[in-house]
């Protein structure tokens, strides 16, 4: 996983590390050197057009103590609903729930960073409960605030990023973007693994990015944007750092036959259009809801 980070001293600390995505490297703009080794092969064509990307910037990413998150919403949350805040179950302040475990309306009183478009820190937003948090088949955390959407573009003039609700494509222009560092990583996504094992965890129909998208430490959490529309794919979780085979911080891939595939160097989300249909009225998470497919306790 792309650890999170603890506390300021091992930031700074690890600010000379290298560049394996389970270590923090300086936080500077995007990168896009990589080596020929650890480039796949890509998984499909270049169209010949290409949609008019829309700028994505910070505005709605939050800093966590230790990894990245964003506030999110439904397409028919309402003003008045709690808002919602994702990152990585193994992001929770509870620890790394184990395979099979489900945290459902855990009370919380963790707090985040608001960051505006240009990555200023705006405001503090405060959870009142885990609304939901695994690590099987996916890796996420929706936090709910004790703030509404309304309070908080009346407050800071921010608006929620809005989660797709379909299926990510292969070949898409996305943005990881990082509260944590404020920082941005531009690539596509490549394609898509049957099954992301890594350690004791599995994680199935994950993103895998093109090699530009090299994150690091304290960039678990941050929302997978879509350029051309501004809406979150995925959640960035993870990365092979060392090639490593299906180890904790070097997942591998599975296929639909067990073939097990290694790709030193290369990152992963997790997709969260599934979440949508999961999260009802007042921003309820409802996992007996229909066409919802996440974990249950």
């Amino acid at each position: 996983m792309n650890k999170p980070l603890v506390g300021a001293f091992l930031a700074a600390l690890l600010l000379g590390a290298g560049v394996a995505p389970a270590v923090a490297a300086e936080p500077a703009g995007s990168t896009s050197e990589v080596s020929a080794e650890a480039a796949p092969q890509t998984k499909y064509t270049a169209p010949d057009t290409v949609p008019a990307a829309k700028a994505v910037t910070f505005a709605g990413t939050v800093a966590l103590s230790n990894c990245s998150g964003s506030v999110v919403r439904i397409p028919d949350a309402a003003p008045t609903d709690p808002a919602l805040v994702l990152s990585n179950g193994h992001c929770m302040e509870s620890g790394f729930p184990g395979p099979g475990e489900v945290v459902v309306d855990q009370p919380s009183s963790r707090t985040f960073t608001l960051l505006n478009a240009s990555g200023s820190g705006v405001g503090t937003l405060k959870a009142s409960k885990i609304a939901y948090g695994t690590m099987t088949d996916t890796d996420l955390s929706l936090y709910e605030l004790t703030s509404t959407y309304q309070q908080i573009e009346d407050s800071y003039g921010i608006q929620a990023l809005e989660l797709e609700t379909a299926h990510p494509t292969a070949g898409t222009a996305i943005t990881v973007a990082s509260g944590y560092w404020k920082r941005t990583y531009s690539c596509d996504i490549d394609g898509f693994v049957h099954q992301l094992k890594e350690g004791r965890w599995t994680w199935k129909d994950s993103v895998r990015y093109t090699p530009e998208c090299q994150t690091i430490g304290g960039t678990s959490g941050s929302p997978v944007i879509d350029d051309a529309t501004g809406k979150v794919v995925a959640v960035n979780n993870t990365g092979n750092e060392s090639g490593q085979e299906c180890t904790d911080n070097n997942p591998c891939e599975v296929d639909e036959n067990g073939e097990v595939t290694v790709r030193e160097g290369i990152n992963y989300a997790q997709q969260t259009y599934n979440m949508v249909p999961c999260i009802g009225a007042g921003s309820t998470i409802d996992l007996t809801r229909e066409g919802c497919a996440l974990p249950k306790p």
